[in-house]
C-alpha cells in the first residue's frame, strides 16, 4: 500500500469544493496509552493480581485527558473509539472520551477529568482483542505472563470503567478471542496493520480513534509511510491517518490510500528514513 505525506489535515464536512457528494475526507488516530504504574512503581508487580496487566499511574491518567482535549481541536469529530482490552489502555480511553464527549469547553480548564460534565451520544467506544499488547516476551516479561497461558478480561468489569452511556457492545470483533502467546513481533505488526484497516474499512463514513499500544502506534507510521521505520513512541504519542473515500452506494464504497499527516509541534513518535537515516517527529 502505498501512501504519502501531508503537512495539514483536512477537515472532514461531508462536502467537497462546495457541492453535496458521496466523497468525503475519513480520519483514524491511533494513539498508545498513558504512563503505566509498573514503570515507575517497580514493587507494584509484586503484589499485583493480574501483573502483566498495569493501570496508568495518576500522571498517566492527566496526559491521557490533555491528550483528549488536544484531539477535540483536531477539525473533526471522532464518532468512534476502539480500544485494546488491556486496563492502561480502558484508562487512557476513558480519559480521552471524557475530553471529547465534554459539554462544553469551560469544563476542561482543569487538568483533570473529575467533574466533567459529558454528552455520551457523541460517540461509542468497543473493545477490540486485535488490539493487545504483543503477546510475547520481547513486550511482556515471562515471568509475568498468566500461568495457564490465558488472557482473560471481564468486560462488564471493563465497561464500568469507560463513560456511562458510550459503550456498545453491539460491534462485532475483527479479532474474537486474543491471540495466541509467543505471538511473533511481525505476526504482531500485520495484525495491527489489518486491524487498523478493517475497523476504517468497517465504518468508512466515521472518524475513529484507536487506543493501543506502542508497537501498534508505530505500524500506524511504518505501515502506511513506506521506508520509515519507527524507534520511539512516547505514552500518549498519536498518528493521524487520513484517506479520501467514496460511497457508490449504501453498501459499497472506494478508497484512496490512507495518507500519514505529518503537523509541525506534534511530538511523540519518533521515525528515521531507512534511506538516507533522517530521524523525524510527527
Amino acid at each position: 500500500m502505498n501512501s504519502s505525506s501531508s503537512s495539514e489535515p483536512t477537515t472532514n464536512q461531508g462536502k467537497l469544493n462546495g457541492t453535496e457528494s458521496n466523497s468525503f475526507i475519513q480520519n483514524v488516530i491511533v494513539m498508545r496509552h498513558g504512563d503505566r504504574i509498573d514503570n515507575f512503581e517497580p514493587l507494584w508487580i509484586s503484589t499485583a493480581p493480574r501483573p502483566w496487566d498495569p493501570p496508568l499511574t495518576d500522571g498517566g491518567k492527566m496526559r491521557a485527558f490533555c491528550t483528549g482535549k488536544k484531539l477535540r481541536n483536531l477539525g473533526f469529530r471522532i464518532d468512534r473509539v476502539f480500544v485494546s482490552p488491556f486496563i492502561r489502555c480502558i484508562q487512557t480511553a476513558s480519559e480521552v472520551i471524557t475530553a471529547l464527549c465534554a459539554k462544553d469547553d469551560d469544563s476542561l480548564l482543569s487538568e483533570t477529568s473529575e467533574n466533567v460534565s459529558i454528552d455520551p451520544s457523541k460517540l461509542k467506544v468497543s473493545i477490540e482483542y486485535g488490539l493487545c499488547e504483543v503477546l510475547s516476551r520481547e513486550a511482556i516479561n515471562i515471568d509475568l505472563a498468566p500461568k495457564d497461558g490465558k488472557w482473560t478480561f471481564d468486560i462488564s468489569e471493563l465497561e464500568a470503567m469507560l463513560p456511562a452511556g458510550t459503550f456498545d457492545g453491539s460491534v462485532d470483533c475483527v479479532y474474537r478471542e486474543m491471540p495466541e502467546w509467543e505471538e511473533p513481533v511481525n505476526a504482531a505488526r500485520r495484525r495491527y496493520e489489518g486491524v487498523i484497516t478493517a475497523l476504517a474499512d468497517k465504518y468508512p463514513h466515521e472518524n475513529l480513534l484507536i487506543v493501543t499500544h506502542g508497537e501498534g502506534v508505530g505500524v500506524a507510521v511504518s505501515a502506511f509511510l513506506k521506508d520509515m521505520v519507527v524507534f520511539e513512541v512516547e505514552y500518549c504519542a498519536y498518528s493521524h491517518l487520513q484517506r479520501l473515500v467514496s460511497l457508490n452506494s449504501p453498501s459499497t464504497f472506494a478508497a484512496e490510500n490512507f495518507k500519514v499527516l505529518i503537523k509541525n509541534g506534534q511530538t511523540g513518535i519518533r521515525y528515521c528514513d531507512v534511506n538516507n537515516l533522517v530521524m523525524s517527529d510527527v
